[in-house]
């Protein structure tokens, strides 16, 4: 999944000098970082988008279901998102649970482990750090994993920024009801896994996210090329919350090469789902006793 790269990408579309923009507000607990991106910033931003996206049939697509599910100006209004996303394969291999909080505006991540809350990881816009009392604490790739959740659950508002590539595909049947279909891949050369692709499925009659195709080419996984086979995955569920809708869960199944749907792989819950306006000052940062994790 692609997570490095449109991070770099959105990093730069949000703003050259993060600073000038937060501000830390003294309570009787502790110092926390407010985020209040100014309105012209907004406005600024969805109209970039808007424009970019008007330019193409298939930016079209991703546009009308940005509206259709809350609208760009909300996803960046709303400031941090939070939310467990609890990864459960079917055949037992390693499961992957956690809370994270994520500055949808630069990016950026932190995840706090369901089992150990004091095992955490995260994405501070230019490199993946972790903090845990030892490696069995996280049985999986970190780095890969800090933003992979939110590019799984958050389409397509992630299709926002520069380096995105849109493909209108023909239109298809599925469960009953006709879709348009969009193609996402990225700029090449970038990023920890730059062949990485999406295959969006959207409702013709609402514009709402249907499934979801993609496949995994992150070179730890494949290191003499190449990338698991595509795997499509259901919307099962769809919740509004503050004024956003987003899945509350997420089947995954094997495609074959005739796009017919195999065998059923994993099981994805996404739960408590909340937008906030503050987090700790230095949330997203490596903590100190944390270790910074490579990419290999």
């Amino acid at each position: 999944m692609k997570l490095i790269a449109i991070a770099l990408f959105l990093v730069v579309v949000a703003c050259k000098d993060e600073t000038k923009r937060t501000k830390t507000i003294a309570t009787d607990e502790k110092i926390i970082a407010a985020y209040p991106i100014p309105e012209k910033w907004i406005l600024n931003r969805v109209e970039k988008a808007k424009v970019r996206l008007h330019a193409s049939e298939a930016g079209k697509v991703i546009w009308n279901a940005m509206e259709a599910q809350g609208g760009l100006d909300t996803w960046y209004r709303n400031g941090y998102l939070s939310f467990r996303f609890d990864y459960q394969p079917v055949d037992g291999s390693t499961r992957r649970n956690s809370y994270q909080t994520i500055d949808t505006w630069n990016n950026k991540a932190r995840h706090v482990s369901y089992e150990d809350s004091t095992a955490i990881f995260g994405w501070d816009g230019k490199e993946a750090w972790v903090k845990a009392k030892d490696s069995t604490s996280f049985k999986y790739d970190t780095r890969f994993w800090a933003l992979t959740p939110l590019y799984l659950a958050a389409h397509p508002f992630i299709l926002d920024g520069k380096g995105v590539h849109l493909e209108l595909l023909d239109q298809k049947e599925y469960n009953g009801e006709l879709q348009d279909v969009v193609k996402v891949t990225f700029e090449l050369s970038v990023g920890d896994a730059p062949d990485d692709y999406y295959i969006l499925y959207f409702d013709t009659k609402t514009h709402i996210i249907s499934a979801i195709r993609y496949i995994v080419s992150y070179p730890e996984y494949f290191p003499n090329g190449g990338h698991a086979p595509e795997k499509i995955m259901e919307i099962i569920g769809q919740k509004n919350t503050d004024g956003i809708l987003l899945p509350t869960g997420l089947k995954t199944h094997w495609l074959n090469e005739n796009e017919e749907i195999g065998a059923y792989i994993t099981k994805i819950d996404i739960s408590d789902v909340d937008f906030k306006s503050v987090v700790p000052d230095g949330y997203f940062s490596k903590p100190e006793g944390g270790k910074l994790v490579a990419a290999k």
